[in-house]
């Protein structure tokens, strides 16, 4: 199975895989509206603007494992992104991200990034997985890693 064959939720509700970012870049991130790195959004967000058209897509996974985070509806953290980060990057509908029933796509994550880059289990809101275009896992950054850090990796994918 590949990156590309997990069923996923739009956070419309829509079920889907991420086959339509085949040939993309991927920056996925388990994310949290009431968390003290939420202000990641606008870094991603930036991310996003200015590669997208090289190839780069951001996908958003609200998480609401983490100290209780993310406790709004699919509804409310899409009005939330939009009014205060301006979101246009790809949001999906809550998951877990670990634990006895993390989502597959989590799994794989986790399992694929090299034993280098990987920085052990997702330790908070705003872990960041890279994904190459060929849907090959790259590297795994820290919650607090800021997304301006890992601008130089994603240009080298593009």
């Amino acid at each position: 199975m590949t990156i590309y064959d997990f069923q996923v939720k739009t956070i419309d509700g829509e079920e889907t895989t991420l086959s339509s970012y085949k040939g993309k870049v991927m920056l996925i991130v388990n994310t949290a509206s009431a968390c003290g790195l939420t202000p990641h959004y606008e870094g991603l967000q930036k991310l996003y603007e200015s590669y997208q058209d090289q190839g780069l897509v951001v996908l958003g996974f609200p998480c609401n494992q983490f100290a209780g985070q993310e406790p709004g509806t699919e509804e409310e953290i899409k009005q939330f992104c939009d009014l205060n980060y301006k979101v246009t990057f790809p949001m999906f509908a809550k998951i877990d991200v670990k634990g006895e029933h993390a989502h597959p796509l989590y799994v794989h994550l986790v399992n694929e990034v090299p034993e280098a880059y990987r920085t052990g289990e997702i330790e908070w809101n705003f872990v960041k997985f890279l994904v190459d275009r060929d849907g090959n896992v790259i590297k795994q950054y820290s919650a607090r890693t800021e997304p301006s850090a890992i601008e130089e990796d994603i240009k080298s994918l593009l």
